[in-house]
């Protein structure tokens, strides 16, 4: 499909009509931080970024979401039967989204979506959620997309890409979804040659200037219970404090906790964002803790995402380089050190 381009003194109009027809996502800017909110008008929206602070994965699966509801009172018409509370289901756009969040959808899916088992809610908000890019013109110090799979101006799992160009915004069309949107807004024009080549010319450039790069060819060679019993697992661990930070700004984590929580005779079913480095996590019925050592718990995130996760699905590492947890974590753990390790691991 042919490129079209949105003059820039034509931005707000666009952003008018996607709102008139869609609950819109888009990154907003709140203090010191930028985060995707719902938005009601366009000058809400802030493209200026380098990349959000949180992921937009609270979009397909919100931190804390009411799932079934239920009644205690037996005198009640359906006492004790679990119903599913209603949602807004009007069609939604997140526009604003950079190429590695994109990629981590797909990897969610993975396991919300499967053959056995599709997660009705995720299911839902996936079929009814365009995705509009933004290339990243000026990659992070932190970012090393490109090592895993991914890319500043990838268009993976997208519908539309952003293409932030001097005067206007180029617009690379992907799917049919996405041109349905250009469509309803009368976006026709077609993006010229020199326009073309501008593109081209950011694209070399937000390419080369990602320095930072992991090594992640041998990590489905290594053997897995050598790896498991490396030494190096007491320095990774070393500094961590169990925060779980890195676990809630990774776009690629999925654990969740459900928990019934009853107020009088009323009760709802919630599904909460959990996360593997709480010393709770693993805690059985019986009492008994798997994973009572703080080792033990950062090795399972770090074995997850570049070992289990590539071993059985095929996929590449459980990580989009997006570089939120390097930039975040409290003690300057950094994941890019961690591949190495275990890339390079020799028994």
């Amino acid at each position: 499909m042919a490129n079209r381009v949105i003059n820039k003194t034509d931005i707000a109009e666009f952003f008018v009509g996607l709102i008139a027809r869609y609950r819109v996502f888009a990154p907003v800017r709140q203090k010191d931080m930028t985060n995707f909110r719902e938005i009601s008008a366009p000058d809400q929206i802030d493209l200026s970024l380098s990349n959000t602070t949180l992921s937009p994965k609270s979009i397909m699966l919100p931190q804390s979401e009411s799932m079934l509801e239920f009644t205690l009172d037996r005198t009640a018409e359906r006492a004790g039967i679990l119903q599913e509370i209603k949602t807004d289901r009007t069609p939604r756009v997140i526009v604003g989204i950079r190429p590695c969040d994109a990629r981590a959808f797909q990897l969610l899916d993975l396991n919300f979506d499967t053959p056995s088992h599709r997660d009705p809610w995720w299911v839902w908000r996936r079929e009814e959620t365009a995705l509009v890019g933004l290339a990243c013109n000026a990659p992070c110090n932190t970012c090393f997309c490109t090592s895993v799979g991914s890319g500043p101006f990838a268009t993976d799992g997208l519908d539309l890409l952003l293409i932030d160009g001097p005067d206007e915004l180029v617009v690379q069309v992907i799917t049919d979804k996405g041109a349905k949107l250009l469509n309803e807004a009368g976006i026709e024009a077609e993006a010229s040659e020199a326009q073309t080549e501008t593109v081209a010319a950011l694209q070399e450039s937000s390419l080369q200037s990602i320095k930072s790069l992991v090594p992640a060819e041998s990590l489905m060679q290594q053997e897995t219970k050598a790896l498991f019993d490396s030494e190096f697992w007491e320095e990774v661990q070393f500094a961590c404090i169990n925060c779980g930070v890195c676990t809630f700004v990774c776009p690629t984590c999925w654990c969740f906790d459900i928990q019934d929580e009853v107020c009088k005779s009323s009760g709802v079913r919630l599904r909460n964002w959990d996360s593997c480095m709480f010393p709770l996590f693993t805690l059985h019925g019986s009492g008994h803790n798997p994973r009572t050592q703080k080792l033990q718990r950062v090795r399972q995130r770090f074995m997850h995402k570049l070992k289990y996760f590539p071993d059985k699905y095929h996929r590449g590492v459980a990580c989009v380089g997006c570089g939120r947890c390097i930039q975040q974590c409290p003690v300057n753990i950094d994941i890019r050190k961690v591949f190495l390790l275990m890339n390079d691991f020799k028994v």
